[in-house]
């Protein structure tokens, strides 16, 4: 294991921290360019593999993968190091962006960004699915596919009709798959630890925080697929069971998540600065991406076994659907939660961005965002506070 002094890790991974736009698929590039090709810290094979281990597990891969690199080249200090300067410069943008838009009487032209990019989240998410979906089930054949279709329909539903309990229908996919495969190899009735089962007891009790818990490490620790699966999660309960956010506040928020570099998942933050603050920031921060420092420190030498493990990729194939299926599911109300005509045509417009001629997502959100600004100096219509 090469040597790295922690003033390096540091340097190099609070780099990849501010430059990170683009989600998962930049971050696997920038970290494969850096302890890959430049720097010869990591070898291909341990990279790869490490890549696709990290997609088997619960939680933002990428960031576990930034964590699992550092922590290759510097130890365990290394990995908390490089894993915070991996996410603390995008969190703290984020939660600079999100105080400003959810203040009382907002500017107009801040009014029309958030208005504007919310309108444009709608096609993101589509996109994102219809992306996964051509990875995952578009792969698949006769019995697998008619299962497969089957998760991203169950899921889909759920998150519309059972929105805060989705995270069950998605490890309940899993289980499903997995004990289907277990059936047809003859081993039985199916067993296996996975990580997070053991935390589905909802909390209670006085105040947000242990509610702001829950939907934290089922962001953090529970959601299979990463990316955009968290948006189902992360709104049942903001707006519907807790009511911190309105539907509009919401989708700025997955906006400003987007739009800020690193991991997508600390979108979670703009939640808990609704919920409680800058400190319940900070709080659903820390809980969501806790369990990805600790996968690492506990089992990162054996993630290169768990791209074998039959178990864990039976279980992903039930899963990864259904968060597919959430996904789209959590288009409805996003779409519900846009008032005005003109949002609409800001959504097919950013539809055709994406779909079409193939934009990237930063891109066609600064373009959402710059024509709702123009509409809020201009004194357009803008949705209600």
């Amino acid at each position: 294991m090469p040597e790295v002094p922690l003033s390096t890790v540091l340097r190099e991974w609070g780099r990849l921290g501010c430059i990170g736009f683009g989600g998962p698929p930049a971050h696997v590039a920038l970290l494969r360019e850096l302890c890959v090709e430049r720097r010869r810290w990591i070898d291909d094979e341990t990279f790869t593999d490490a890549n696709a281990a990290c997609g088997l597990l619960p939680g933002p891969a990428s960031t576990q993968l930034a964590i699992f690199c550092a922590h290759r080249v510097a130890g365990l200090r290394g990995a908390v190091v490089g894993g915070l300067a991996f996410i603390v410069p995008g969190l703290l943008l984020l939660i600079g962006l999100i105080a400003v838009s959810l203040q009382d009487a907002p500017p107009d032209w801040v009014r029309g960004v958030s208005a504007a990019a919310g309108g444009a989240v709608v096609a993101v998410v589509l996109d994102a699915a219809w992306g996964l979906a051509r990875g995952s089930v578009a792969g698949l054949r006769g019995a697998a596919l008619a299962r497969g279709i089957a998760y991203v329909a169950v899921a889909a539903v759920a998150t519309v009709v059972v929105g805060p309990w989705v995270v069950l229908v998605l490890l309940g996919c899993g289980l499903v798959e997995l004990t289907w495969r277990r059936g047809l190899a003859g081993g039985g009735a199916a067993s296996v630890a996975l990580p997070g089962l053991a935390a589905l007891a909802v909390t209670t009790g006085a105040g947000a925080l242990p509610a702001l818990a829950w939907t934290a490490l089922k962001v953090g620790a529970l959601s299979y697929g990463g990316g955009f699966v968290i948006v189902p999660l992360m709104q049942a309960d903001a707006v519907d069971a807790y009511g911190w956010m309105t539907d509009a506040e919401f989708l700025n928020a997955v906006a400003i998540g987007q739009l800020t570099p690193g991991p997508v998942v600390q979108t979670v933050a703009g939640v808990g600065y609704a919920a409680a603050g800058v400190g319940g920031a900070l709080f659903a921060a820390a809980v969501a991406f806790a369990p990805s420092f600790l996968a690492v420190a506990l089992g990162g030498a054996r993630f290169e076994r768990l791209r074998g493990n039959a178990s864990a990729r039976a279980f992903l194939d039930g899963a990864g659907p259904a968060a597919i299926g959430a996904i789209l599911g959590a288009g409805v109300p996003l779409a519900g939660a846009l008032e005005e005509p003109w949002q609409w045509a800001v959504a097919a417009a950013a539809a055709i961005g994406l779909l079409v001629l193939r934009q990237g997502v930063v891109r066609v959100l600064l373009g959402a965002a710059a024509v709702g600004a123009v509409l809020g100096l201009a004194g357009g219509p803008l949705p209600a506070l």
